[in-house]
């Protein structure tokens, strides 16, 4: 089964609502980026493998979890409770039965305020750009996504910041990956939570930027 990497700062708050939705088997861990709130102990408590990440980053934390991963197919997913993790079969399911290299969760919104409106025009102009970039028919950078262990690691990934997800991305597609999407929920983060992303138009802008650098290699 499945292991699943939840790149971690400051989410103790969401840990319980996500953690005890992983389906039976998909073992969680928690890449935990520099927390101050206590997160490892919540992620620790509720039964996940923690990682620690003393580089703080995005990509830091995710690789991190990666490397740390033994089972041969990886997911990925943000662990503020906008996704939900009963979801990842759908997600996994492709990998596993091998008919995809690379899944990507297309993020459906299940409410207006799911999704502030920077955040989907900025996400609108980077599936643009992404497709021009790999001639694939992609909307989303899905943070819910799955591929085999081994092959995500031989990509050689080298992006610490917001700019990880996409070079996964556009690495795989270079490389002749068969990439897909499916839809998963996307909801309002959990109550007391604060997105390091899409929660503020200056965090927007530079995931954006580290975005450009990827593309622009």
């Amino acid at each position: 089964m499945p292991d699943v990497v939840f790149p971690c700062l400051n989410e103790a708050g969401a840990l319980p609502q996500v953690l005890p939705r992983l389906p039976a088997g998909y073992r969680a861990i928690v890449a935990d980026n520099g927390s101050t709130d206590g997160s490892a102990q919540v992620a620790a408590d509720h039964g996940a493998t923690v990682v620690t990440v003393p580089q703080r980053g995005f990509g830091a934390a995710a690789h991190a979890g990666l490397e740390a991963a033994t089972a041969d197919v990886v997911c990925f997913c943000d662990a503020d409770a906008s996704m939900d993790p009963a979801q990842l079969p759908r997600v996994a399911g492709p990998v596993l039965a091998g008919e995809a290299d690379l899944v990507l969760g297309r993020r459906r919104p299940t409410t207006r305020g799911a999704w502030p409106l920077h955040a989907r025009v900025a996400n609108t102009a980077l599936g643009l750009m992404l497709r021009r970039r790999t001639g694939l028919s992609l909307h989303d950078l899905g943070p819910m996504r799955a591929g085999r262990r081994e092959a995500l690691l031989a990509l050689g990934l080298t992006d610490r910041r917001f700019g990880y997800p996409l070079e996964m991305v556009t690495r795989a597609a270079d490389a002749g990956w068969r990439i897909v999407e499916v839809d998963v929920d996307y909801a309002p983060r959990a109550e007391g939570t604060k997105s390091k992303v899409t929660g503020t138009v200056l965090g927007t802008v530079k995931t954006i930027n580290d975005m450009r650098k990827v593309l622009a290699r």
